[in-house]
């Protein structure tokens, strides 16, 4: 059954692509603008531990519920003993898996549009330039975010090993060597110090403030990529022989030493751009964070940068692109595998139907980008995602087998039993987690 519905190839092909999936473009300028607003080195510190407090054992209950049931979100929960109930669960995360593709492949395509820009400058066609980076232009939306679907459809029509596996391989290297080019470059320039001091030197006197606490665990559970079932179906891909603990770690070891890197690029440029006169703090004296730090303030960077900040720009929104691309495949993978696994359909008219039915949605969010675009985030990031991922950790953490779950980890670790993992994990998900992750919803409710 595993081999006929594909696996990846390889523990390097498959850290790839949950890593992949977990670093998007949230982690890229969202972990950086936390960092600098919550006390530096002390909000990364937090994040470290919180990470594989809340983030690894949630990742590793997607991980063993997807191998050993070898299927989808829904199928999974039909196929465990006990799972009947939490099926309607598990089609709840498909759809939000979808609506995130959704409004995702809108920011993606301003990605792309901004990646072509600089294409057309270094040929002189200014008025092609201008289009292309013009967010209020519907043609222009329409067009990119149509773009970066035939992208995200064109590797799942590839299926596990030859489109997810192979692209994963490829571009997150690319991704991750990019960004130490560019980071390097940064932190050549006048002002880069400044923000890098911001960055690293740790105030220890907010590492007890609620807020820090409560933003860095926020940020350990999205980043990650919980709870909507990408992690579950990658997880079904995973060979028996591979060491599910193992690759665990080094999946959030992935997702955090790419979120530090994004800082030390993105925190000293944002001082760089000061240095030049642009405006970097919004009137609370924030550092200025999500897209208008993307594309308002490094525009203006790479733009005073001179007869360099062409490229930069070029290589700088690649990088978001590729960023973007690893994310939206696995979210599209999650309908995908519903349907190959469940309906029997073929992957490549699955693929097109689906994608196409979720483009739909996209040019929707588009044409009435004001009245629902922010809905559609709230509605899957803030309320969906912490309630799917409180759900997984009752799973199985309360429901699903103990032999059961023990004997998919001795699968590819036959001495886990006797492990520090199996003293600790069992009380995590069973506690831990689940406690924070409602903490982490009643913030996003403002309860406290």
């Amino acid at each position: 059954m595993a081999t006929s519905r594909g696996e990846f190839s390889s523990s390097f092909g498959f850290i790839m692509a949950a890593a992949g999936s977990a670093i998007g473009l949230g982690n890229i300028w969202g972990f950086p603008t936390q960092t600098a607003q919550n006390g530096g080195a002390a909000f990364v510190l937090v994040y470290l531990v919180l990470a594989f407090v809340i983030g690894y054992p949630l990742l590793m209950a997607e991980f063993i519920i997807g191998r050993h049931s070898r299927s989808n979100p829904v199928g999974a929960y039909r196929a465990i003993s006990g799972g009947k109930p939490f099926v309607p669960v598990g089609y709840f995360g498909i759809i939000v898996a979808g609506l995130i593709l959704s409004f995702y492949s809108i920011l993606a395509g301003w990605m792309v549009a901004y990646a072509v820009e600089p294409f057309f400058k270094l040929i002189g066609a200014d008025d092609m330039a201008a289009w292309t980076v013009n967010q209020g232009n519907l043609s222009r939306n329409i067009l990119f975010t149509s773009i970066f679907y035939l992208l995200t459809i064109g590797i799942i029509i590839g299926g596990v090993k030859s489109g997810i596996e192979k692209w994963s391989s490829r571009l997150m290297p690319t991704l991750i060597f990019m960004m130490i080019l560019l980071t390097i470059y940064v932190l050549t320039l006048s002002g880069a110090s400044d923000g890098l001091k911001v960055y690293l030197l740790p105030d220890f006197n907010k590492i007890t403030d609620a807020q820090l606490i409560l933003s860095a665990l926020g940020q350990s559970f999205f980043s990650l990529s919980l709870g909507v079932g990408t992690m579950l179906v990658y997880g079904s891909y995973i060979a028996n022989k591979e060491n599910l603990v193992k690759l665990g770690v080094f999946v959030t070891l992935a997702d955090i030493a790419i979120a530090f890197l994004a800082g030390l690029l993105i925190i000293p440029a944002m001082y760089v751009a000061a240095n030049t006169g642009t405006e970097i703090f919004d009137e609370g004296g924030n550092l200025i964070s999500g897209p208008t730090l993307v594309f308002q303030i490094l525009p203006e960077l790479f733009n005073s940068m001179g007869a360099i900040g062409v490229p930069a720009a070029l290589v700088f929104f690649i990088l978001m692109s590729i960023a973007a691309l690893t994310s939206s495949i696995s979210m599209l993978e999650v309908p995908v595998s519903y349907a190959v696994d469940t309906r029997n359909l073929q992957r490549k008219a699955s693929t097109w139907v689906i994608g196409g039915f979720f483009w739909a949605i996209s040019i929707i969010l588009v044409i009435y980008f004001d009245k629902l675009f922010g809905l559609v985030v709230s509605f899957t990031t803030q309320y969906s995602q912490p309630l799917l991922g409180l759900v997984i950790c009752i799973f199985i953490g309360w429901v699903m087998n103990r032999n059961s779950v023990l004997e998919e980890l001795k699968k590819g670790n036959p001495e886990v039993a006797n492990s520090l993992f199996m003293k600790v994990w069992p009380f995590f998900v069973r506690i831990v987690s689940p406690l924070l992750i409602v903490i982490v919803f009643l913030q996003s409710l403002n309860v406290f």
